[in-house]
C-alpha cells in the first residue's frame, strides 16, 4: 500500500521554479478565456432577455439554476402546465400585424405522458377586459399592448384565453412571420406528409380598391358605395342612391404573396420558410378551422427538426434559431422558467407522449361554436348556449376526452 504522507512537502512558502511557470501560464491563459467566455454568454443572454421576456431578471434566473434551489414552474406541481401560443404578421406590418393570426393552448401532463393542442379560432367574439364593448379574440392581446405595452397585452391574453378555455394560461409566447421564418430556415425546413395534395389559388390573388402602391394593375370594375332612401311615412326603401364608387385593381403578378396560386403534392416533403408560411395562411379554399390542423401540423414538424440531434450540436443553426426569436418573440417566461419547461418537454419528448389534437369549429356533430354575421364585426363566433361552459369541460378534460374525430392526429 502506498504511503502517501511521506510525500507531502512541508507547507513552506517558496518561490515559483521554473517548471512551475510551464504549467501556470497556460492554466492562467484558459481561466482568461473561461472567464471572457463565461462573461459573453451572461451578456448574450441577458440581451437576448431583455429583448424577449417581460420578466428578464437574469440574476434571478441564474440563481434559480443553482443545483439544489427549487425551480418548479407554474403548474408543475399539479400536474399540468397551459401556455398560450400567439402568431401574428408582426407590429411592421399595417393590415393588422399585431392581431393574432392563430393561437393555440399547449398544455404539458408530465404525469400521464401527454401534450394538448387546442387551437382557438381568431373570429370568436369576446367582451373586451375593461368595458362592456365586444372584439374578436384576436384583438385582444393588441388592445393591452396599446394600453400598457407587451406585458399588459401579455396578461389580459392570459386573463381572456383562461375565460374562454377554463383553464389557467400560466405563460404565453407570442411570435410573428419573421420568427418563423427565421426558425425555419436555420433548422433546414419544416417535414410534413400530406394525404392528398393541397392548392390555395384565391387568397393570394385577390383584388382591392386601387391604391397605387400595391392594387395597381385596373380591372375595369368598381366598388360601389350605396345609400337607402327610405319613405318618411311608411319607413319603407323607396330607392337607392349611388354615394361613391373606387376603381379596383389587381397586384402585379410579380408582387403577388406564395405567387399567387399555391400549390403542394400529396406525400413526404419538407417545405422552406417562404412555402411553410404560405401552406400555415391558406384559408380562401378551406376555412380557418382546417388552417389550424395544418398550423399544428407545420408546429409539430418544426418541433421534431429543432429539437433534432443534429440541430442542437449545430452552433450555425442553434445561433440563427436565437437570433430569430429575439427580434421576434415576447413571452413573460423568465430564463429558469425556460430551461425548465424545455427540460419537462424533452423528458416528455423522450418517451414518445400522447399527442392530442383539438380545433374549436362549427362541426355540426363535435362543434362547440356558431356563427353569425354581425353588423359591427362581420362574422364571427360564437359559443355554444351563448357561454363558455362546453368549452371549459372541453378544455379541462383535454387528456381524457374523446379524441376528435375530424382531426388528424400526428405524431
Amino acid at each position: 500500500m502506498v504511503n502517501f504522507k511521506k510525500n507531502i512537502r512541508p507547507a513552506v512558502a517558496t518561490p515559483l521554479h521554473k517548471d512551475t511557470k510551464k504549467w501556470l501560464k497556460p492554466v492562467l491563459i484558459a481561466l482568461v478565456v473561461a472567464i471572457l467566455i463565461g462573461g459573453i454568454v451572461v451578456w448574450k443572454t441577458g440581451a437576448l432577455l431583455s429583448q424577449i421576456s417581460t420578466n428578464g431578471n437574469l440574476l434571478g434566473s441564474l440563481g434559480r439554476m443553482i443545483p439544489g434551489v427549487s425551480n418548479e414552474i407554474k403548474g408543475e406541481k399539479e400536474g399540468r402546465i397551459n401556455i398560450l401560443l400567439l402568431a401574428m404578421r408582426g407590429v411592421e406590418d399595417p393590415n393588422g400585424g399585431s392581431l393574432a393570426d392563430s393561437s393555440m393552448i399547449v398544455s404539458l401532463n408530465p404525469t400521464d405522458n401527454k401534450v394538448s393542442f387546442v387551437s382557438i379560432p381568431r373570429d370568436l367574439l369576446v367582451k373586451d377586459i375593461e368595458n362592456e364593448y365586444s372584439s374578436k379574440i384576436n384583438a385582444i392581446y393588441q388592445q393591452g399592448v396599446a394600453k400598457g405595452g407587451i406585458a399588459l397585452g401579455l396578461a389580459d391574453a392570459e386573463q381572456k384565453y383562461g375565460e374562454v378555455s377554463g383553464v389557467p394560461i400560466h405563460y404565453t409566447i407570442v411570435t410573428n412571420y419573421n420568427a418563423f421564418n427565421d426558425v425555419v430556415t436555420a433548422v433546414g425546413g419544416v417535414p410534413i406528409d400530406l394525404k392528398q395534395p393541397f392548392e390555395e389559388n384565391t387568397q393570394f390573388n385577390q383584388s382591392g380598391v386601387c391604391d397605387g402602391i400595391y392594387f395597381t394593375i385596373p380591372t375595369g370594375k368598381y366598388e360601389t358605395k350605396t345609400k337607402k332612401i327610405e319613405d318618411p311615412i311608411t319607413g319603407k326603401v323607396v330607392r337607392t342612391r349611388i354615394t361613391a364608387q373606387y376603381p379596383i385593381c389587381t397586384p402585379d403578378p410579380s408582387s403577388l404573396e406564395c405567387h399567387g396560386s399555391f400549390k403542394l403534392p400529396a406525400g413526404p416533403q419538407t417545405l422552406d420558410a417562404e412555402t411553410a408560411l404560405c401552406f400555415a395562411r391558406s384559408r380562401d379554399n378551406s376555412n380557418d378551422f382546417a388552417r389550424a390542423k395544418r398550423q399544428q401540423m407545420i408546429l409539430q414538424g418544426l418541433k421534431t427538426k429543432a429539437l433534432s440531434i443534429g440541430t442542437l450540436t449545430d452552433f450555425n443553426k442553434v445561433n440563427g434559431i436565437l437570433a430569430g426569436l429575439g427580434k421576434n418573440l415576447s413571452t413573460d417566461l423568465q430564463a429558469w422558467e425556460m430551461k425548465r419547461l424545455y427540460e419537462v418537454y424533452m423528458a416528455l419528448d423522450k418517451n414518445n407522449p400522447q399527442v392530442i389534437h383539438r380545433v374549436l369549429d362549427e362541426d355540426p356533430i363535435e362543434g362547440l361554436l356558431y356563427g353569425k354575421s354581425d353588423p359591427t364585426y362581420g362574422a364571427v363566433l360564437l359559443p355554444i348556449g351563448e357561454n363558455y361552459d362546453k368549452i371549459n369541460q372541453l378544455v379541462q378534460n383535454t387528456f381524457t376526452a374523446p379524441l376528435q374525430a375530424n382531426i388528424e392526429v400526428i405524431q
